[in-house]
């Protein structure tokens, strides 16, 4: 993806969902997210497009800045037939402790649900690319301490990790890395005590930074999901020397 555009050409990004930067593109369908909203500067505007529009962002008059990318998913759910299912998802997430919890719970072991809302963010460089990020209220987010298009990143792009706009700290990090040949890197980071990470990056590299929260859910009725995930995620790319 090309993460750099004309401030007088139109803004146009795709929804993917799927690993390693790879994922069907999903279309504009408002049922399908909570908050869709375009950022450049002091403005934040809704994204609007046409039932079913392909890509799903098409802005016209955006103006030259950095461009933050908002989009926020309704719930969706997983069904999990047996445990080691979801005690491998747990594990890859980092949550070492989800067997107690669930035992604590008296959860049943087979045949229970989750839900999962994505709460993402991009970083795209309209004209000079200049501005800064922020916290922008979404349930969980990154937020990018230096502009990956007009800041040094020799020592790492600095980031916050936040959750109901609270740092989130000791959590994992999840950084996926394609190189112009395509080829894909996944490494592992931590937030520090005040939610804070330094993420490794190269020029000419594209990124995708990946954190996942899980909650307790009492179901009110038989059949409703019992942990519901939260997924922050941070797209940006760094340009080449």
């Amino acid at each position: 993806m090309d993460y750099t555009v004309s401030a007088d050409a139109p803004l146009e990004a795709r929804l993917r969902v799927g690993e390693d930067f790879e994922g069907t593109p999903m279309a504009y369908l408002p049922r399908n997210f909570s908050r869709f909203d375009l950022a450049i500067g002091d403005s934040v505007l809704p994204v609007e497009g046409r039932l079913g529009q392909h890509p799903a962002v098409v802005v016209e008059d955006h103006g030259s800045g950095l461009a933050v990318v908002l989009h926020e998913t309704t719930p969706r759910e997983v069904h999990y037939d047996d445990w080691d299912s979801f005690l491998r998802f747990a594990a890859h997430k980092d949550f070492t402790d989800i067997e107690a919890r669930h035992q604590s719970r008296g959860l049943p072991m087979g045949g229970f649900r989750e839900s999962y809302t994505r709460h993402a963010k991009s970083l795209i460089a309209s004209g000079d690319g200049a501005g800064a990020d922020r916290a922008f209220g979404l349930r969980t987010e990154f937020v990018a301490l230096a502009n990956p298009y007009t800041d040094s990143l020799s020592g790492g792009l600095p980031v916050l990790l936040l959750l109901d706009g609270a740092p989130r700290a000791d959590a994992q990090v999840e950084l996926f890395e394609r190189a112009p040949d395509g080829t894909v890197t996944v490494t592992l980071h931590r937030t520090d005590a005040d939610g804070r990470a330094v993420l490794p990056v190269d020029p000419d590299n594209e990124y995708l930074a990946d954190a996942v929260s899980l909650m307790p859910v009492e179901p009110a009725e038989d059949g409703d999901p019992v942990w519901h995930t939260l997924w922050a995620s941070l797209t940006f790319a760094v340009p080449a020397d």
